[in-house]
């Protein structure tokens, strides 16, 4: 049997013990790495910004969540459950007493790093609390409770941190020790401010959306909501399940969307180096009862992700995680990302919170979205399109809704800013930024090169077979100080229109002239060299024969392809497929066919949709002969092509368009 239209096996997940032995081969694979104590596990390779010191803690505590899963979900019972007890009851006790040589930093300023690991130090207790924590010597829970304490009175990052609080300050609670009834429900509060709506959230100030969404906002209050129960906040704990349990199915009705048939979860969003904690939402709607899905599509999509990686190399022939997505790959983590980092994928195993004979590794697999027929699904809180096809299994996200604007971003991170992500490529990293990966660019004429300022969302409709999103930005150029300006009178405004494979982007610039435009496509990258093209298409080809492919509708007179090598987490040569025009000053127009495939595309075809250009707007005509207009009304911004709601007959434009 095989998964519908992509030849896959219909059981392309895990079962239950092999999600056991996975945990198991990570959690062994760090001991050698480990002190005397195991107070410390401390991991090869690049140091965080924060130190050493910090990156040991981080190693223990975040293989102590992943250990803490496999003990609870074994009852505390079986040999396996024994060691990994004794071995992080004598980091615990070694690491919370300040006197013992390998002690761990103190929670003692705000925002300290520190606090991130309290949280998973006091999740795995509590998970562990009948086998572990009630097991501990009165002077180890002495100390454990004073380190956790340090939190108390301390101030967070205003983000998924301030759940940290909540969650040890509640654990505090529950053992007696000193904690804040405030503290513990500012971050719930917060989570409120935050919230855009139908299940998705930004992570703090600004318009960073992505993964935090299901590892951390969704996961953590629930988590606490647990904690919570039979204390002084047992009624909030009580009310607050019931949003938050809400809020998660609306969630995950979107969120099985994104992922790709071979289990690929979008590269999108900060800190993708925790890889299978984008499995964490989908357990944890199983673990709380709150889940749209059927048992046998969450075990497919949760144990497709850690599948995923696993047969990609992390871990990796050493049993350890690294920096990156696949394999090692350090331009994709922040600063704050350390050896021991990654091993947040731990939330990737919350299933084995659920008995063996729960329906979800009982009841038999079923495949995913994008396995059983071609996607089409708008996720308007976020100003998101998601695409998928059947045919190769590829998730393409049409990105008009998050730009990581705020918290110190001016609106152009690459793994936010980008017109479109997917579930196969990964954004083009490189220092100069000269040539990013699905984005238009403008290059002024003295030679800068501006970035994309922090965007409006326009909103999009959708037809039967086709859907539109849309935003307008504000260039921005380095100004005094190394501050970001807004270029004056200029302005960007795109719509992407999608339907089956193909995307039609169009970009009302408004620029002086001889401003250069430059837009690109999907990198492809690979272990071996892709294959490019340039013709009717500019297009780079990977062996596998996933093929990224770029033509002109309007505007643009030049096609080309980049290449470059270890600019991609994906593989370390990378293509990418570009267009290139020079504005002839006020407002035009530029448009274009981008394809990104893992089915044949003939690259010596002109592309399957046509444009027509109006002076009241524009219409795209679709493969399947309908059309979708756009008309031409201006406002306060400038010029604006706002979608029109049906689809109408073709009008018969040129095969080729209104010309380049």
């Amino acid at each position: 049997m095989t998964a519908e239209g992509t030849g896959r096996p219909a059981d392309a997940g895990w079962d239950r013990t092999r999600c056991e032995h996975a945990a198991d081969t990570l959690l062994g694979a760090v001991t050698r790495h480990a002190s005397p104590s195991f107070a410390r596990v401390d991991l090869p390779g690049r140091a965080s910004g924060s130190g050493r010191d910090s990156d040991g803690l981080e190693g223990f505590a975040r293989t102590f969540l992943l250990a803490a899963l496999r003990i609870a979900g074994a009852g505390g019972a079986g040999a396996e459950a024994a060691v990994l007890l004794d071995r992080y009851a004598s980091g615990l006790g070694a690491g919370a007493d300040p006197r013992h040589p390998e002690a761990w930093p103190r929670i003692s300023a705000d925002r300290g790093q520190p606090m991130v690991e309290a949280a998973s130090v006091a999740l795995g207790l509590h998970l562990t609390r009948p086998w572990l924590w009630d097991a501990l010597d009165a002077r180890t829970r002495e100390h454990v409770l004073g380190w956790l304490g340090g939190f108390v009175g301390r101030r967070a990052n205003p983000n998924n941190w301030m759940l940290f609080q909540s969650l040890v300050e509640e654990f505090l609670c529950s053992a007696g020790a000193e904690h804040r009834h405030d503290e513990i429900v500012r971050g719930l509060d917060a989570l409120d401010d935050w919230y855009l709506g139908d299940g998705w959230y930004t992570d703090g100030a600004g318009r960073r959306v992505d993964h935090y969404n299901g590892w951390a906002l969704h996961l953590y209050p629930l988590m606490w909501t647990r904690m919570a129960r039979g204390g002084p906040r047992a009624a909030l704990a009580e009310e607050r399940a019931a949003v938050h349990r809400e809020r998660l199915r609306l969630f995950l009705t979107k969120y099985v969307h994104l992922i790709g048939a071979d289990g690929g979860p979008l590269h999108q969003g900060r800190s993708l180096t925790y890889r299978s904690a984008a499995a964490a939402p989908l357990w944890t709607g199983a673990l709380f009862d709150c889940t749209p899905l059927s048992p046998g599509l969450t075990r497919r999509a949760a144990t497709g992700v850690l599948r995923h990686f696993a047969e990609r190399g992390a871990p990796g022939p050493d049993g350890l995680l690294t920096l990156g997505w696949y394999g090692e790959f350090l331009p994709m983590t922040q600063p704050y990302s350390g050896p021991a980092s990654p091993y947040w994928a731990a939330k990737g195993f919350l299933g084995l919170l659920l008995p063996a004979t729960h329906p979800v590794w009982t009841a038999p697999e079923e495949p995913l979205p994008v396995e059983r027929a071609d996607t089409l699904v708008r996720v308007p809180a976020v100003n998101w399109l998601v695409q998928g096809t059947a045919a190769d299994g590829i998730v393409r996200l049409h990105n008009h809704g998050s730009d990581g604007a705020g918290l110190g971003s001016n609106g152009d991170d690459p793994f936010y800013a980008r017109l479109a992500y997917s579930t196969t490529t990964g954004p083009w990293l490189e220092p100069s930024e000269h040539r990013p990966d699905n984005q238009l660019v403008l290059a002024t004429g003295d030679g800068t090169v501006l970035r994309r300022g922090p965007l409006t969302p326009l909103g999009g409709v959708q037809g039967g077979t086709w859907a539109t999103a849309g935003s307008w930005y504000a260039p921005l150029r380095p100004g005094a100080g190394g501050a970001m300006v807004p270029e004056p009178d200029v302005r960007v405004e795109t719509h992407t229109v999608v339907h089956g494979r193909t995307e039609v982007r169009l970009h009302a610039v408004t620029a002086p002239e001889g401003t250069l435009v430059r837009e690109s496509g999907y990198p492809v990258a690979a272990a071996t060299p892709p294959t490019t093209a340039v013709g009717p298409w500019a297009a780079a080809t990977r062996a596998d024969g996933t093929v990224s492919a770029l033509t002109p509708l309007h505007g643009y007179g030049r096609r080309a392809v980049s290449e470059a090598r270890d600019v991609n987490a994906l593989g370390r040569y990378a293509a990418l497929p570009r267009l290139e025009a020079v504005h002839p000053g006020g407002t035009a127009l530029y448009a274009s066919c981008a394809v990104l495939s893992g089915a044949p595309l003939d690259l010596a075809a002109a592309p399957p949709v046509t444009l027509r250009v109006m002076d009241t707007g524009v219409e795209v005509g679709l493969p399947d002969g309908g059309t979708v207009g756009f008309t031409r009304r201006d406002d306060d911004t400038g010029p604006r092509l706002v979608p029109d709601p049906d689809p109408r007959p073709v009008r018969h434009p040129s095969p080729r368009g209104s010309g380049e």
